[in-house]
């Protein structure tokens, strides 16, 4: 499965380019368009893709600019320069920041094919230069489980190590290193919800690390906060997690409480919080916590004898402007609109 990301301030250039991926028959996780380079790189850092196809010219951040931060990355991104004919000796130049292939404007059917097929044997080659034998993992992911399920954190601790020492040796970019720690975490998670005794939540998200210790941290991280799931829930534990970070959430709407309070008040790593919550809730801790606040902005307004300044701090907004602005964007009206809507003078 591939993620592709097309850049070009074009809008038929983009749709001409999404629609000659959607009919190539490649199978696709995702195809993600930028109007211009800096929303491609903001995109990639959120989910790298597999394939970059990207124009020369473009406001804000051109492309050859582009490929310099993606090179600086140092990310298995696979980047072909769509250029006009006028801009080709220029788009040459980007090849000391690794573009595979360069295609001319306007792209045909048989030529983008082409060069889809070379970036795929290409991709495939590279997998299999960094290939880690799954019976490696399957070991791994048997050692860790015993070490969570009998929460033994010093052997949890060696098994991580030598784990990590092992994967250095084999020199995985740190996209690479991404693939093998989620597939291994998948691994672990299926293990022991196998047990069929307590469900755990498989929660890990790297879709956008760049950086190898990033990513490592992240995994640890994740792996520990099963243990400390594992933990509460053999204690008796009658609360869902997520649960109770929501009840925190609503008696305290009128504060400025973090994600890293909440996840520490449940006693969750963060990062494993925030992935565990966005799986269970479908909306990122931000945006539950706006949505609960002006949730209750309603209610609140639709009580004459609430002043629209003393709502704003009941929800949590000292600044009255950001409150009104917030609103709007969530009911589509003005807080004092809503009012009226409600025949509340």
């Amino acid at each position: 499965m591939y993620r592709i990301l097309i850049a070009d301030d074009e809008p038929m250039i983009r749709k001409g380019l999404q629609k000659l991926v959607e009919q190539s028959g490649l199978p696709i996780t995702s195809i993600r368009t930028a109007e211009n380079g800096t929303d491609a790189l903001q995109r990639i850092r959120e989910e790298r893709p597999d394939f970059l196809f990207t124009d020369i010219r473009m406001p804000k951040l051109d492309g050859l600019e582009l490929c310099r931060h993606v090179a600086e990355m140092d990310a298995d991104i696979q980047i072909v320069v769509v250029s006009g004919y006028n801009d080709f000796e220029y788009a040459q130049k980007s090849v000391s920041y690794g573009v595979k292939e360069y295609l001319l404007k306007p792209v045909t059917i048989k030529g983008f094919q082409e060069v889809l097929e070379k970036l795929v044997r290409f991709s495939a080659k590279q997998r299999s230069a960094t290939f880690v034998p799954v019976t490696r993992l399957e070991t791994w992911a048997a050692r860790l489980d015993e070490a969570v399920w009998l929460l033994q954190e010093q052997e949890l601790r060696a098994v991580l190590a030598e784990m990590r020492c092992e994967l250095d040796g084999f020199g995985l970019k740190p996209t690479r290193l991404c693939d093998v720690l989620d597939e291994l975490h998948v691994l672990l998670v299926s293990r022991i919800n196998k047990r069929d005794v307590f469900t755990l939540y498989a929660g890990l998200e790297l879709a956008d690390v760049s950086e190898k210790e990033e990513a490592w941290r992240r995994f640890d991280g994740s792996v520990r906060s099963l243990c400390e799931e594992l933990r509460h829930k053999r204690r008796g534990r009658r609360k869902d997690p997520v649960e109770e970070a929501k009840q925190y959430i609503e008696d305290h709407l009128a504060e400025e409480v973090s994600l890293e309070e909440v996840a520490d008040r449940i006693g969750l790593n963060a990062s494993y919080f925030s992935q565990l919550f966005k799986q269970s809730t479908q909306e990122t801790f931000v945006q539950y916590r706006t949505r609960r606040r002006m949730e209750k902005a309603k209610k609140l307004l639709q009580q004459p004898h609430y002043r629209i300044t003393d709502i704003s701090g009941e929800v949590g907004y000292a600044d009255h402007p950001h409150f009104t602005k917030t609103f709007k964007k969530y009911a589509g009206c003005l807080p004092s609109e809503y009012r009226h809507k409600m025949g509340i003078e």
